[in-house]
């Protein structure tokens, strides 16, 4: 009998869900969630399949004291716009995190994640809190540290 090499085996092992935290005061927003992105994606085991979704979930909290370099915070806008004519709405970073801190996070993860139906999956297994209380501390959630 021969084998063939040249396919791919995937092993059908049954994998624990993963809870890792991540705690935004320490880090800058790009660096935070580029490592967020790289661990939703599951590149960070060998069983990693660019259309699998892993069985990672991540936590962040601190939200409202990411960092931000130079004068970002002054000139990085957000824009919304509901589809009507005139009513784009446009707000600075720093007026964006004094009223709603977990949106920069959740737009420079969202623009890091595959912009298909496999990214709004791995996107619902993010959760984004503001200060650094949780409910997920039954989860045992593992600490991540970027440097």
């Amino acid at each position: 009998m021969k084998i063939n090499k040249n396919k791919t085996v995937l092993s059908k092992s049954i994998e624990d869900v993963e809870w890792y935290i991540f705690d935004a005061a320490e880090y800058r927003l790009g660096r935070l969630t580029s490592k967020i992105s790289y661990i939703l994606k599951n590149k960070h085991k060998s069983t990693y399949l660019p259309y699998a979704s892993g069985k990672s979930q991540v936590i962040i909290i601190n939200s409202k004291k990411v960092q931000i370099t130079g004068k970002k915070s002054e000139q990085k806008i957000y824009r919304k716009h509901s589809g009507r004519p005139g009513s784009m709405k446009l707000e600075t970073l720093e007026k964006l995190q004094e009223r709603i801190p977990n949106r920069i996070i959740e737009n420079a993860l969202r623009g890091m994640l595959p912009k298909n139906s496999l990214g709004r999956q791995l996107f619902k297994k993010v959760k984004i809190y503001p200060d650094d209380q949780h409910p997920h501390k039954s989860q045992n959630p593992v600490q991540i540290n970027i440097n």
